[in-house]
């Protein structure tokens, strides 16, 4: 099983908010593959094995964040299936890019905009997410929310590290 590594820059392929030091949060979290893997199919296999509480927690976000305004999010759901289309929704994200080896995913508030991109190059996966935040709600809420990406980002790669390193999976389509 390969090791999540925690990368110093965007990698190839990867979008961000802009340049990093006028960034508000950035993480980019890495997993080796050896295999071809699409960013769809990646994204695939992340959402066919969601997270234990991670339910749970995006309805406490919900629950809190909807007393100051900010929109109900759901969290995520299992794949749809759909093939992405710029434009369009994946779960929450609105889909901004999308190719064989990236994709581009946004959600912008008045308090925030976040940006994830999921990308398959170089012999890696990597989940990079930025954030710029607008005021001092974002700010506060990107104190735990921050604390706990960089460590739920860790755990969904070290389950697709998993899922690639079982004889019997089969890869998602896309």
């Amino acid at each position: 099983m390969s090791k999540v590594q925690v990368l110093q820059d965007p990698p190839r392929k990867a979008q961000i908010l802009g340049p990093v030091e006028t960034l508000s949060y950035f993480d980019v979290r890495a997993l080796p593959i050896s295999c071809n893997l699409t960013a769809m199919q990646a994204w695939n296999i992340v959402m066919s094995r969601p997270l234990p509480g991670l339910g749970l927690a995006f309805k406490i976000r919900d629950a809190v964040s909807s007393l100051f305004g900010v929109k109900k999010i759901g969290g995520f759901a299992r794949s749809s299936g759909k093939e992405p289309v710029v434009g369009e929704k994946l779960d929450f994200f609105l889909i901004e890019g999308v190719s064989q080896d990236a994709l581009i995913l946004t959600e912008r508030d008045r308090h925030l905009d976040v940006m994830t991109s999921i990308t398959t190059t170089d012999g890696f996966l990597a989940i990079t997410s930025s954030v710029m935040t607008h005021n001092l709600f974002g700010k506060l809420y990107m104190i735990p929310v921050g604390i706990a990406h960089k460590v739920i980002v860790t755990l969904m790669l070290a389950r697709v590290s998993i899922a690639l390193n079982t004889p019997s999976e089969t890869l998602p389509s896309r």
